[in-house]
C-alpha cells in the first residue's frame, strides 16, 4: 500500500488528523519505512485501530498475521522480494485457494501476479503494514545464499571508507568471492534489523552469526563452518587488523557509507582467539541514531534540571557511573553536546572514540605509545580547556589528575564502573583520592542502567496483584497510579516483548550533608541512608515511574534495580 492511500482512508474515517499525517509522512522519508509501522511506534495509533479502519474501508475480513503460523509450504509459492515489494504475505491454502494477507487490497495488479505466480485462485484478506512485514521477517528466514545475494548486491548500496580513500564493496574482481558478499550481507541486514552488536562464533561443528538487538542476542545465519577462516580474514582485512596475527586479541575498525540513505556508519570491531578460532565481535556505532536530545533520555523533569545545572557550572566534576553497556556514553555525550558552544573549548580522552561530535577535540588512546588517560590529562591542562572529559577514571593517577583539573577552574565529565551513586564515593576514597579533594570538586553522581521499552506493537493493559507490586516497593498510597502493560511477544520485537530501551537514573548531588558524611569517611549504606532523607530517587524508584506509565514490564524493573527499602 502506498503510506499515503493508508494516511487518506485514516484521515477520511477521522482516526488522523493531516498534521499528524504530514508528520508520519515526514518521518516515513527520513527512515525510509512505511507509514503504518511509522504511526504505531510514534503512538499515534495502535495496530488494531488500524485494522479496524482498513476492513471497513475495503470490506474485507480483517486479519492480525501476528496470530497465524504459516506452514512453510505456503511460502514457498510466493518469494520473499515480491512480498517485500508489495506488502503482501501468503497465509494459508485450501485446494487451488491461497488465502492471502493485502495491506492495499484494491490492487487488482499485485492479485493478478499472485494468481500467475502461485497458479491459484486468490482469496484476499487486509491485514496492517506492520503485521505483514514483521511475517516476512518471521516466516521467510534468511539463508547463507541470501545473504550472499544481498551481499552481491551491496555494490551499489554502501561504499567501504578507509582513512586515506573511500573504496567500493564489490568493485573489485576479488570481491566476487561469496564470503565477501556473505559478510557484506551481514552488514546490511544488522542495519537493517537495529542490532548494536554482530557476533561471529566459531565452534567445535558450528559456524553462527548472532544479532544483538534491544539487548537480546538472536540467531542470524549459521554459514558452513569451513568459511569461519575465511570470514574472519574478510572483517580484519576490512578494519585494517594483521590477518597473520590469530594468536593474540585485536581491535580495529571499520566505516561503511550506504548511498541509497546517504549516511555512514562506523563498526568497531574486537578479535579475541578461541579453541576453535577467532570469535570477532562488531559493534554497530550509528550517529544518526545517538540521542543527543536530554529530554529524550530518559531523565525526570526535576532530575534533568538539577543535570543541566551541575555540567553548566564553571569547575567541579560530574562523574557518570554503571556498569558496562549502561548507556553511559549516550548520557556523557548528550552532556557535551548541551554544553558544545563556540566559546567552549572541549577536550575527550576516550577509549575508543564511538562518535565524531563535530566541534569536540577527541583523543584516542594509545597504550603502545603510552598515552594513557593521565598523559593525556596533562596534555590537556595546558591546551586552555573549559571542559574536558575523561573516557574512564581507572586508577588512582588518572583520579588525582582529574580532580586536580576540576579544583582548577575547569569542568571535568567522567565515568566510573559502580553499582550505584553512593558507592561511587566508596569506590573513590578505597582508589586512595583523599575525602577533602572529593568534596571541594565533586557537584554531582549520576548512577543510570537500561530498561527494555515495552513493544507498542504488542502490549496491553494487565491486572497485577496488589503484593507483587508491594514486592517491588511501591507504597500502599501509590497502587492506584501504575498502569501496568506486559506485550505478548510478535514480530516486531523478535517475540520478546522488548523493542528499544531507556535509562533509568539516580543522581545524587553532593550537598553540606553528603559532604559531612564523607568527611567522616561514612560507608555506602550510611550515604545511601542520607540519600534517601533528602529525596534521592534511586534507581529502582526510577525504574517504577517507568513501569507506572506502561513504558516497561515488571521483569526488567526487577533485573535492572534492587529495592532501596531494604
Amino acid at each position: 500500500m502506498l503510506p499515503n492511500k493508508l494516511g487518506e482512508i485514516l484521515v477520511k474515517q477521522g482516526m488522523l488528523r493531516p498534521d499528524q499525517l504530514q508528520a508520519a509522512l515526514t518521518e516515513t522519508q527520513r527512515t525510509k519505512g512505511r507509514l503504518g509501522p511509522t504511526l504505531i511506534a510514534a503512538g499515534i495509533l495502535k495496530d488494531n485501530q488500524i485494522l479496524r479502519a482498513l476492513e471497513k474501508q475495503y470490506a474485507l475480513p480483517g486479519v492480525d498475521v501476528s496470530q497465524f503460523e504459516i506452514d512453510q509450504s505456503v511460502t514457498t509459492l510466493v518469494s520473499r522480494e515480491f512480498c517485500d515489494k508489495h506488502c503482501v504475505v501468503p497465509l494459508s491454502k485450501a485446494g487451488t485457494t491461497l488465502v492471502v494477507a493485502f495491506s492495499d487490497p484494491s490492487n487488482l495488479q499485485v492479485r493478478d501476479d499472485l494468481r500467475y505466480l502461485s497458479k491459484c485462485k486468490i482469496q484476499p484478506v487486509v491485514a496492517t503494514e506492520s503485521t505483514i512485514m514483521q511475517a516476512i521477517a518471521k516466516y521467510y528466514s534468511i539463508s547463507t545464499d541470501e545473504l550472499i545475494s544481498k551481499g552481491d548486491a551491496a555494490e551499489a548500496e554502501i561504499q567501504l571508507s578507509t582513512k586515506t580513500s573511500t573504496v567500493e564493496v564489490g568493485g573489485s574482481a576479488a570481491d566476487d568471492a561469496p564470503v565477501v558478499k556473505f559478510v557484506n550481507g551481514i552488514l546490511l541486514e544488522s542495519i537493517r534489523r537495529r542490532a548494536s552488536d554482530i557476533h561471529f562464533e566459531i565452534y567445535e561443528k558450528k559456524y553462527r552469526v548472532r544479532f544483538r538487538i534491544d539487548g537480546n542476542l538472536v540467531e542470524a545465519a549459521s554459514p558452513p563452518i569451513t568459511s569461519g577462516a575465511a570470514i574472519s580474514s574478510r572483517i580484519k582485512i576490512m578494519s585494517k587488523m594483521d590477518i597473520a596475527e590469530k594468536r593474540r586479541p585485536q581491535d580495529g575498525r571499520l566505516k561503511i557509507v550506504l548511498n541509497k540513505e546517504n549516511r555512514e556508519m562506523d563498526f568497531r570491531v574486537s578479535s579475541v582467539p578461541t579453541m576453535w578460532g577467532e570469535k570477532i565481535v562488531m559493534r554497530l556505532l550509528d550517529k544518526s541514531n545517538l540521542q543527543l536530545d536530554m529530554t529524550k533520555l530518559g531523565f525526570e523533569e526535576e532530575d534533568l534540571k538539577l543535570f543541566k545545572d551541575c555540567i553548566n557550572l564553571p569547575q567541579g566534576m560530574v562523574l557518570i557511573t554503571g556498569p558496562t553497556g549502561s548507556g553511559k556514553t549516550t548520557t556523557i555525550y548528550s552532556a557535551l553536546s548541551e554544553l558544545n558552544k563556540i566559546d567552549v573549548n572541549i577536550s575527550t580522552a576516550e577509549d575508543p572514540i564511538e562518535f565524531n561530535l563535530e566541534g569536540i577535540n577527541q583523543v584516542q588512546m594509545n597504550s603502545d605509545i603510552d598515552l594513557t588517560f593521565s598523559n593525556a590529562l596533562r596534555a590537556f591542562l595546558r591546551q586552555d580547556p573549559d571542559v574536558i572529559m575523561v573516557g574512564e577514571i581507572r586508577d588512582l593517577e588518572t583520579a588525582e589528575i582529574a580532580f586536580k583539573a576540576a579544583s582548577t577552574g575547569h569542568m571535568v565529565v567522567s565515568t566510573l564502573h559502580t553499582n550505584d551513586a553512593p558507592t561511587t564515593i566508596t569506590r573513590l576514597t578505597e582508589m586512595g583520592v583523599p575525602s577533602y579533594l572529593i568534596t571541594s570538586t565533586l557537584n554531582l553522581v549520576v548512577a543510570q542502567r537500561l530498561v527494555g521499552r515495552m513493544c507498542e506493537s504488542c502490549k496491553e493493559p494487565v491486572k497485577v496483584p496488589d503484593d507483587i507490586l508491594l514486592k517491588l516497593g511501591v507504597a500502599h498510597e501509590e497502587l492506584h497510579k501504575f498502569n501496568v502493560h506486559k506485550a505478548k511477544g510478535c514480530n516486531a520485537c523478535n517475540n520478546t516483548g522488548i523493542r528499544g530501551r531507556l535509562a533509568i537514573y539516580e543522581l545524587m548531588p553532593i550537598n553540606e550533608q553528603i559532604k559531612d558524611a564523607i568527611l567522616r569517611n561514612a560507608s555506602s549504606n550510611e550515604l545511601r541512608n542520607i540519600c534517601r532523607t533528602i529525596g534521592v530517587r534511586t534507581l529502582r524508584r526510577s525504574a517504577l515511574l517507568k513501569l507506572a506509565r506502561g513504558q516497561t514490564s515488571i521483569e526488567e524493573v526487577i533485573n535492572a534495580s534492587v529495592r532501596d527499602d531494604v
